[in-house]
């Protein structure tokens, strides 16, 4: 999926996290989005012959940026954060929101504002290599939970996500494609779209394949969280007519209790 200039490892950390290195071959600057774990985030620096320079942080929670500080140490690189989370990103050398750009050499990423699963919760998105890295905001057929922000805040931001174009490739943090799919059925029987993808992604992680990335376009035909104006989806949840933030609040509601 990914045809860009910059080179991406995807390394999975924990249980189910994915961190993610950035390459730029041209300047050689490299950035690590979200380090859990310095031992797997350096071990997969190694292996490509690679020196970090940035890291991209998009959300504060420890398994996003619990190695911050000991890579920090190690290679003196710049972290990247979100200004409205400054306080909570250890390391934080610049503070970026909507608007921004961060860059890979010559090569530029948006920054956008996509509160919600946290208050201060930021993608990045590079528009001329067609990749996003959106944290716990957009998963596939999945969305994060709100722990800090509305309803209504994250439907504003999955939003912006769905106006970027639909051959984005997507690159979420965490592997809960199959148990988001599970859940998807549940509210969206009905979608053909869906089932394939369900049948694709049983098959992917039957070998041990991630399923991520994925892409903008797969998302918004599959996933329920963007698809609140879904007659099939409004009439599962008994919200025929609804706001669409309702609609969403409530699709919300049964995948947390889930």
């Amino acid at each position: 999926m990914n045809n860009s200039r910059l080179e991406i490892a995807q390394i999975p950390v924990l249980s189910d996290n994915y961190l993610f290195l950035i390459h730029d071959p041209t300047s050689g600057e490299t950035a690590i989005v979200d380090p859990a774990i310095e031992e797997d985030t350096v071990a997969a620096l190694n292996a490509r012959g690679w020196t970090p320079t940035h890291i991209f942080n998009t959300h504060h929670h420890w398994d996003h940026t619990g190695a911050n500080l000991a890579l920090k140490e190690r290679y003196g690189l710049t972290i990247i954060g979100p200004a409205a989370d400054r306080d909570r990103i250890p390391g934080i050398d610049i503070a970026v929101g909507e608007g921004d750009q961060v860059h890979l050499g010559d090569i530029a990423a948006d920054v956008i504002f996509v509160p919600g699963h946290t208050s201060g919760h930021i993608a990045y998105h590079f528009a001329g290599e067609k990749v996003l890295f959106c944290g716990d905001t957009l998963f596939a057929m999945g969305c994060g939970r709100l722990f800090e922000g509305t309803p209504d805040e994250m439907w504003s931001s999955l939003t912006k996500l769905m106006s970027l174009p639909d051959d984005t490739a997507v690159y979420c943090a965490h592997e809960y494609t199959m148990a988001n799919g599970r859940f998807a059925l549940t509210v969206d029987p009905e979608n053909p779209d869906l089932k394939a993808r369900m049948a694709e992604v049983e098959r992917l992680r039957a070998d041990g394949i991630p399923t991520v990335p994925t892409s903008i376009g797969i998302e918004k035909a599959t996933n329920p969280f963007m698809r609140p104006m879904s007659d099939h989806i409004q009439e599962t949840v008994g919200l025929i007519g609804a706001p669409i933030t309702a609609v969403f609040a409530e699709v919300r509601k049964r995948k947390d209790n889930f």
